[in-house]
Parts: structure tokens; C-alpha cells; sequence
């Protein structure tokens, strides 16, 4: 009996100890949630900018590709073989700068023989135009041999030039492309033997809706960029605008000219265009670092004054609508007032409603034309 009342006093007492410790555990987890929900986070240092007021040129925007101003695929005007490659892949040449030779041999074994059968007839012609005025010669022989000597300077006239295009020269001044021909190989007529690209200038080619027509004209600025080039703007003129519409996209196609000193651009590139008209209009911008994208929107903070403590500084999350962007510069079409302050870098690691504190020493200086260097 005895033994029992032990064995039921031990169990009350272990009950009792671990109800113990069930109670401090749960008011140690309550003065933790406590704690955690009146810890208030430091503020996040950043840097601002303010929304301001620009006047902007107001442009059409376009995708293109650009293009030679001239360009071709050098290729053999007659069959033979290429005995000798007179360039380098890649290289600038200048207008009749000798490319590549052919085989002339045959041609130039048959010519001395054409040479002296000029010179045959040319005597011939000469001796019967003297003979012709005292009727010792008929006019039929004197024809005759003047037209055997037409006919022989023709067939030297043909060698020579039959040897002179099978030296293969720049038809103007660029750049050559890959060679696609070795030495001793045998071409047939047109076969492609390099490609030449003149680079400076060079055209930009694109199209825009034909209700755009009556803003365009021939002059209008350009500006290019391309992913090749970032950060990058090259500008040039709109030089030709096509006079027919195209029937099945109804857009109009329109040439620009690029200078192109570097040949940093080439043809073939995809670039992006804009095409500046007279009329100017008046955008709100902020630099683009300020803006936080997201798929469901947009969104900027604007730091305001935090109205629980003096000097403080909390943020508002504003969704925004965005317009055009130039250099470090964004266009906000909506969702924002001017000469608002916002945060200009760190965006990604705020949060609404969180403190920060304003430190501008550090702020990267924004610019419409951004140099490489700087991005």
C-alpha cells in the first residue's frame, strides 16, 4: 500500500515539475513575441533625387537594322585559276587596290600575236590610203583592209581585256570580309571570292506607321542604339523616305545616316531608332535607378516626413506609370508630383512604411548622355 502512495506522489510531482516548465517556456515565447513586435528595425541609409520638370523633344521610335551605304560580294567575272591572293581577311582597301589574280597565261601568250597582226594591218591600211588617191588600189581592197584593221586592234583590245579582269580589284574603298578562296583553286564565273563593306557612313533602315507621314521629312535627327554598343547613342539624319506605303503593313520605310568613324557599327545590327520631331513637351523624370520593376507594376519610394519623430524620414511605395527613357533618365507618365523626393538607389532592399535616413555624399550623378565608363 505504502508502495503505491510513492509511486502516486512521484507522478503527481513529475507532473507538477513539467507543468512548471511548460509555463516558463510559454512565458519566455511570449516576452519574445513581445520583444519582436515593438523591435523596431534601423533606418536604411539611401540616396534621393527629385522628381523634376524637363522639356523634352518629342520622337517616334522605331526598330531597324543597318545597312551599307555601299557593300558587295567581290566575285570572278570569268572563269580561271587563282594563282595569287593579294589581301587579308578583314583589312581596309581603297577603290582599285588589286584583290586577287588569275591565271593569264593563255592571254598573254596570244597577245603578242594580236599585237603584230595590228601592226599588219595598220601598215596595210596605210600603204592603200596612199595608193587609193592614184587608182592603184580599188576602194573595195582599201575598205577591206580597214576593216581587217578594225578587226585586229578589236581582238587585241579583247586579250587585253580579258588579262586585265582577271585581276580582281576593290570596286571602291571599305572593308573586306573572310576570304572564300585559296590559291590554285579553279572559279567559275561569279563564284564569291571576299565581301566589301563600306562602314562610314553608314544607314540605319526602318519603318513607321503611315499616320506618322505627315511629321516626316528628310533631315529630321536621329538617334541609334543597339545592345552592342550600351549606353551608346550614335546620331544621324533622316536622309530618304520611301514614296510608296507598304500595302501589306501600311508603314512607310525610311533611311537615316549614321557617321560611323570607329565602324563600331556594322551592317546587319538590330538597333533601336529614334526619330526627333520639332515639337518639344514638358515630362516629369526621375533617374531610372529609382524605379523598382516588377511583373504586377512599377513602383518608386517617395520619401516623405515622418510625422512620430522630428527629423525622421519614412517611405511611401508608389506605383507608377513610365514613359520614354533617356540616358540615366525615365519619363513618369503618372503616379507621381513634381519636385517629390525619391529614393534614387538601393530601392530593392526597402519596404513601405520603413525608416530611412537621407545621405546624398554617396550619389552617383545622373547625365541625358552617359558616358560607357559611367554606366
Amino acid at each position: 500500500m505504502r508502495k503505491k502512495k510513492a509511486i502516486f506522489f512521484a507522478a503527481i510531482g513529475i507532473v507538477l515539475v513539467v507543468g512548471v516548465l511548460a509555463l516558463l517556456k510559454v512565458l519566455q515565447i511570449r516576452a519574445m513575441i513581445d520583444q519582436g513586435k515593438k523591435f523596431v528595425p534601423p533606418p536604411e541609409t539611401v540616396t534621393t533625387a527629385r522628381a523634376t520638370s524637363q522639356q523634352w523633344e518629342t520622337s517616334l521610335t522605331a526598330v531597324g537594322s543597318l545597312s551599307a551605304v555601299q557593300g558587295v560580294t567581290v566575285s570572278a567575272e570569268l572563269a580561271g585559276k587563282v594563282v595569287e591572293i593579294a589581301f587579308h581577311s578583314g583589312a581596309t582597301v581603297r577603290k582599285g587596290d588589286a584583290l586577287l589574280l588569275q591565271d593569264t597565261s593563255t592571254e598573254e601568250a596570244q597577245l603578242p600575236g594580236s599585237q603584230a597582226q595590228t601592226e599588219l594591218t595598220r601598215l596595210v591600211l596605210e600603204r592603200d590610203a596612199k595608193l587609193l588617191p592614184k587608182k592603184i588600189v580599188s576602194q573595195n581592197d582599201y575598205d577591206t583592209a580597214a576593216a581587217n584593221h578594225m578587226q585586229a586592234r578589236s581582238q587585241e583590245n579583247n586579250i587585253r581585256a580579258t588579262i586585265g579582269k582577271k585581276t580582281i580589284r576593290a570596286p571602291f574603298s571599305g572593308r573586306l570580309g573572310i576570304r572564300q578562296v585559296n590559291v590554285g583553286q579553279m572559279l567559275r564565273e561569279g563564284d564569291p571570292i571576299v565581301t566589301l563593306q563600306s562602314l562610314d557612313p553608314i544607314y540605319a533602315d526602318f519603318t513607321l506607321p503611315q499616320q506618322e507621314l505627315g511629321r516626316l521629312h528628310q533631315g529630321l535627327p536621329v538617334r541609334v542604339t543597339c545592345d552592342a554598343l550600351p549606353g551608346v547613342t550614335v546620331n544621324g539624319r533622316v536622309t530618304a523616305i520611301n514614296p510608296i506605303i507598304d500595302a501589306d503593313t501600311r508603314n512607310v520605310k525610311l533611311q537615316a545616316t549614321l557617321e560611323n568613324p570607329g565602324e563600331r557599327l556594322r551592317p546587319g545590327l538590330f538597333v533601336n531608332v529614334a526619330v526627333g520631331l520639332p515639337t518639344r513637351r514638358q515630362v516629369l523624370v526621375i533617374p531610372t535607378t529609382s524605379v523598382l520593376y516588377a511583373p504586377y507594376g512599377d513602383s518608386i519610394f517617395v520619401v516623405l516626413d515622418d510625422p512620430n519623430k522630428k527629423g525622421g524620414k519614412v517611405l511611401r511605395q508608389q506605383f507608377v506609370r513610365l514613359g520614354e527613357k533617356r540616358g540615366d533618365y525615365v519619363a513618369v507618365v503618372s503616379g507621381l508630383k513634381g519636385d517629390e523626393e525619391v529614393v534614387s538607389t538601393g530601392a530593392f532592399k526597402l519596404k513601405n512604411g520603413g525608416a530611412v535616413v537621407v545621405d546624398n555624399r554617396l550619389s552617383p550623378s545622373f547625365s541625358m548622355t552617359p558616358k560607357p565608363e559611367n554606366n
